[in-house]
């Protein structure tokens, strides 16, 4: 069954059915998706099954793992579950990135990992299959680091690194040769110490578009080749 999980940034989770969402014609005024507190938001959200296996890495560069049916079902409005009821976070970690996993035996599909000083690991997926309830390493961080992105590439993308500064980089993901489960990765982009990263994504062809929008709401959509 396809459904709809979202995470705030104080760390609600919850599991939605699609058809809870009705279509809407494009100037919609849209409809509630979840009820937050004044001080909360919803900072992840994706499409999956209750069948996938969901991996979920916090900051410190830990990973933990749940099928997609474990976690609650409920409403559009009700804002869910404490994240920490389901998954033995440390007191200093919050969830940083999560994706889905179907099988753990596709050898041509890894996980690239990214950081906020601009480390970038490549890792295939079996290295994620036995992961304890208290959860694993997923990557070593350097010191003053933190993992901001994970993303499940098949070999064959380009990455976009994008920073704080205005600029971005593309490169072929096979630049970072694969690594181990708890290696800490190679540079991917050289930025200042004033500088981080913010944002990550996967490139498909030249034919994709790439959406760049600011802290003050500026939009741009560039084609990416």
């Amino acid at each position: 069954e396809d459904v709809i999980i979202t995470v705030t940034n104080k760390g609600y989770i919850k599991r939605m059915r699609v058809d809870q969402y009705k279509s809407q014609n494009r100037g919609g005024v849209g409809m509630s998706g979840i009820k937050v507190h004044d001080d909360d938001f919803v900072e992840h959200i994706a499409m999956t099954s209750t069948h996938d296996y969901h991996l979920f890495f916090t900051n410190k560069g830990r990973v933990y793992k749940i099928k997609g049916y474990i976690i609650p079902e409920a409403s559009r409005t009700a804002k869910g579950l404490p994240i920490v009821n389901l998954l033995s976070f440390d007191a200093d970690e919050k969830l940083a990135s999560f994706t889905s996993i179907k099988s753990f035996e596709d050898e041509k599909q890894h996980l690239v990992f990214v950081t906020k000083r601009g480390v970038i690991k490549r890792t295939p997926v079996s290295e994620y299959q036995n992961i304890r309830t208290n959860g694993i390493i997923a990557l070593t961080l350097r010191e003053n680091d933190e993992l901001i992105s994970v993303r499940a590439t098949d070999g064959t993308k380009d990455i976009l690194l994008g920073a704080t500064n205005g600029k971005a980089i593309r490169f072929d993901e096979n630049d970072a040769r694969s690594m181990g489960r708890t290696a800490t990765g190679v540079r991917g982009m050289s930025i200042s110490e004033n500088d981080q990263i913010i944002g990550s994504a996967i490139i498909d062809s030249d034919e994709d578009e790439i959406l760049v929008v600011t802290e003050k709401g500026y939009g741009k959509r560039t084609i990416a080749g």
